[in-house]
């Protein structure tokens, strides 16, 4: 990973944490758990979502990284950098996740699932850090965009997070949203 790719994905994780901890900072247990309609996410399970995507993510990247190169992909793959970049621009496209990463109440303690979310980035962060590792080599795909590099990966992890800080501020913003 070049040392620009390196720090945008460090600045991409760093920001989207920080604002997710000041987004769930002070929240009773009824904000904790509001949904604006049955078919939406609560902000707890936004955060439970983005802790089992990341980890579900590393893992896919370990297990990638443990495969061949296919360095012939990097062209096609290439082009899709400005769709990565732009995940967290609007949340006019929705997603549908994988069953595998949606919420199902795996931390009902609050303080628990704000911790593990924290440890989970801190992983990830410790891997960026030091992976010496081809990514741009690595391929596997996207739900939506199909297959993209590791480092793509990478950004798309604060990217999605940054894209849930969005979602959270729609359920704070709904006119009925508990009162502290």
């Amino acid at each position: 990973m070049e040392t620009h790719e390196r720090q945008l994905v460090m600045e991409r994780l760093a920001s989207s944490e920080a604002r997710l901890l000041e987004l769930v900072d002070g929240l009773t247990e009824e904000q904790w758990s509001f949904c604006e309609t049955p078919d939406r996410w609560s902000i707890a399970d936004n955060i439970e979502h983005l802790v089992v995507f990341e980890g579900f993510i590393r893992s896919a990247i370990a297990k990638t990284l443990e495969g061949p190169a296919e360095p012939e992909k990097k062209a096609e793959v290439g082009a899709k950098e400005p769709f990565v970049l732009g995940i967290a621009n609007g949340r006019s496209n929705k997603l549908i996740a994988r069953e595998v990463v949606r919420p199902t109440g795996r931390w009902p303690d609050r303080n628990e699932l704000v911790f593990e979310l924290q440890k989970t980035r801190a992983v990830t962060v410790a891997f960026v850090a030091q992976t010496d590792a081809k990514l741009r080599d690595h391929f596997f795909p996207h739900i939506s965009l199909g297959d993209l590099d590791c480092y793509q990966w990478l950004v798309v992890l604060g990217q999605h997070s940054t894209r849930h800080t969005f979602q959270i501020e729609e359920v704070k913003a709904d006119p009925g949203f508990p009162a502290s």
